[in-house]
């Protein structure tokens, strides 16, 4: 009876021990399947979080350019501004001009034009100077006296004083070339306003000689259009867009000793000769004075 009582134990501790195992083993593959499915989980999350930053990056690029896109429109729209207030002074300076010289435009003295971007009072050569003479008549004077009056009401502006020949060339001891006559106009037409009390330094003289004519010089009409003196308007530049742009750029060259404060000024001086066209060494001589 003993011997069966033992018998029956180890049968007992084995049945337990093995239930226990088996225990153990359903919950190890319960764990592992949770496992696997948590990984798989996280893995899911893991690709809809890149494709989440993916769709982000592109909306921050597109918000970055957006905000590009509008910052040059605004930069263009202040450009635009700008440009059209610059326009609207250049036509107030054009009215104040028509305006002032109305009568001596009416009378035939004078012309108003707008050329190459700059505006100018256009004289001719034929009333303030006989052929061939740099010398003003006591019209043309009294004629350049009375322009001087009205431009020294006209405030801050600078002026150039240009002079201008046909095409017919003129050799002579006082005068060997265009050049030189059309030099020696203008700074009678100077010389005249200044004496007038016209600031020195609002005023310079340019001579073009025959190369900026008017027209071709076909006919004694043309010929006659292109002699003459042009009193210009000399533009002021820090009115345009890029201004600011192009005086910091001159102070960081260094094109000033004072780079930091010194503003790119417009000169108020031109060389006499402004024509690019070259003056022949030898011109031909003069077949007529009476066209210069």
């Amino acid at each position: 009876m003993k011997n069966q009582n033992l018998t029956r134990y180890p049968i007992a501790l084995l049945l337990c021990l093995s239930f226990t195992a088996c225990v153990s083993a359903g919950k190890y593959k319960d764990l592992e399947a949770a496992h696997n499915a948590t990984e798989t989980s996280l893995a899911t999350c893991q690709a809809q979080k890149a494709e989440l930053e993916k769709k982000l990056g592109i909306t921050s690029s597109q918000k970055t350019e957006l905000e590009g896109s509008v910052e040059t429109m605004k930069k263009a729209l202040m450009e635009l501004e700008a440009r059209k207030a610059e326009t609207e002074k250049r036509l107030a300076e054009f009215r104040e001009l028509t305006d002032k010289f109305k009568s001596l435009v009416d009378a035939g003295k004078l012309s108003i034009k707008v050329r190459n971007g700059r505006m100018m009072l256009a004289l001719s050569s034929d009333i303030l100077f006989s052929s061939g003479s740099a010398k003003l008549s006591e019209a043309g004077a009294t004629e350049i006296k009375e322009v001087a009056g009205l431009l020294k009401d006209l405030k801050n502006r600078n002026f150039q004083i240009e002079g201008h020949t046909d095409n017919v060339p003129i050799r002579t001891r006082q005068f060997p070339s265009n050049w030189e006559l059309a030099s020696a106009r203008a700074g009678s037409v100077l010389t005249t306003m200044l004496n007038e009390g016209f600031p020195s330094d609002h005023v310079s003289l340019a001579s073009y000689g025959q190369y900026d004519p008017l027209n071709d010089n076909s006919t004694p009409e043309m010929r006659a259009e292109n002699r003459r003196i042009a009193i210009v308007v000399v533009p002021d530049l820090s009115g345009l867009p890029g201004f600011d742009e192009l005086n910091r750029m001159s102070a960081g060259d260094g094109a000033s000793q004072n780079s930091s404060t010194a503003p790119l000024e417009q000169s108020k001086s031109t060389p006499a000769a402004a024509s690019a066209t070259p003056v022949p060494a030898t011109p031909p001589a003069a077949t007529s004075t009476d066209a210069q």
